[in-house]
C-alpha cells in the first residue's frame, strides 16, 4: 500500500519532502514531533530564559540600520535603541524625516527607545558649583559640532529632552525615562542632573562592550565575535552601533546574527531596558 505522498507540516507552515515510497508513515511522523519539539523548546526556553541580555545600539551613521533591523526581526531579539540626530550617510541626521518610517517601524516590532542626546553632546568638564551647576560639552552633530562651550544643568536636559521628544514624534511610543552620555562620559554632578529632570543614566557592562568601535586592523570581526561569545555573562548590558565612521569592515550585520546565534545557543535570553530590574520600577512610575 503506498503512502500518502502529502508530507506533514513542519514549524510554521512548512513541509517536509514528500516520503518516498516504502518509508513508514509513523517515521515521517517521527520527524515532525522531533522538529516540532525543537521549534517549541526554543521559543520556550527564550521565553523562560533565566540568563537575560540586554542588547542596546547607540546610532551611527545609519548604513547598517536596515540590516540591523532584518537580523533583529529574523532572529525575534528587541533591543533598546539609544537615539541623537547623528550625521548619517544619507538622508541628514538619523533622527531626521528620512528616517522617521525606520523609527516608526522599529516601535511596531517592540523595541525601545531613550535618548542619547540631540547633537551627540560629549561632557567634557563640571563647571559652576553644587548649587548651579554646568558643563563644558563637546557635540560631534548638529551646528557646533567640533566646538567646546558651556551648558547649564538645564541646557544639558534640554539636550536629552529634545532626543527624547523628537523619537516620541517619530515611534509614536514613549521613550523610557533613560539616556546614555554619548562615550559614556559623565560625572557624578551631571548624572545628579540628569535625575533632577527625570533622567536615568545607563552605561554598558565591561564585556558588553562589543568593539565596534574599534580598528578593523586591530580587531577582526571574528575576534570580536569570539571574545563577545566567551565573555558575556547573565545580566550584561552589551552595547552596539548604527554605523561606525571609522571602521572599515563593519561589525553589524556579520557579527550581529552569529553572535545572538551563539548567545541563544548558551542559553542567553535577549530582553529590553524596559524589563532590566535596575530601571524597569522607574518605567512603572
Amino acid at each position: 500500500m503506498d503512502v500518502a505522498t502529502r508530507a506533514p507540516l513542519i514549524g510554521d507552515g512548512v513541509r517536509a519532502s514528500a516520503p518516498r515510497r516504502g518509508v513508514s508513515l509513523r517515521f515521517c511522523f517521527a520527524i515532525y514531533f522531533v522538529a516540532t519539539s525543537v521549534f517549541v523548546s526554543s521559543a520556550s526556553a527564550q521565553k523562560d530564559c533565566k540568563k537575560p541580555l540586554y542588547l542596546t545600539f547607540d546610532t551611527g551613521h545609519m548604513a547598517v540600520a536596515p540590516l540591523v533591523a532584518d537580523v533583529l526581526a529574523r532572529q525575534q531579539v528587541r533591543v533598546t535603541f539609544f537615539a541623537a540626530n547623528e550625521r548619517t550617510q544619507e538622508g541628514g541626521g538619523s533622527l531626521s524625516d528620512h528616517w522617521a518610517s525606520w523609527w516608526h517601524a522599529r516601535a511596531a516590532e517592540g523595541h525601545e527607545f531613550a535618548s542619547h542626546t540631540w547633537d551627540h553632546t560629549y561632557w567634557r568638564a563640571d563647571l559652576g558649583s553644587a548649587q548651579a551647576p554646568s558643563f563644558r560639552v563637546r557635540p560631534s552633530a548638529g551646528p557646533r559640532a567640533g566646538q567646546d562651550f558651556v551648558l547649564t544643568a538645564a541646557g544639558y536636559c534640554e539636550e536629552i529632552a529634545r532626543a527624547a521628544d523628537r523619537l516620541k514624534h517619530v515611534t509614536g511610543k514613549i521613550p523610557l525615562p533613560l539616556f546614555r552620555a554619548p562615550g559614556g562620559k559623565t560625572s557624578p554632578q551631571l548624572l545628579a542632573s540628569a535625575r533632577a529632570c527625570g533622567y536615568t543614566h545607563v552605561g554598558w557592562s565591561p564585556a558588553g562592550f562589543l568593539g565596534d568601535e574599534l580598528p578593523s586592523e586591530k580587531a577582526s570581526n571574528t575576534t570580536l565575535l569570539n571574545k563577545a561569545l566567551r565573555d558575556v555573562r547573565s545580566g550584561d548590558i552589551l552595547l552596539a552601533h548604527l554605523g561606525i565612521w571609522s571602521r572599515k569592515d563593519p561589525w553589524a550585520p556579520a557579527v550581529l546574527e552569529p553572535l545572538i546565534v551563539g548567545l541563544k545557543e548558551r542559553g542567553f535570553c535577549f530582553r529590553t531596558l524596559r524589563e532590566h530590574p535596575d530601571y524597569a520600577p522607574l518605567v512603572r512610575r
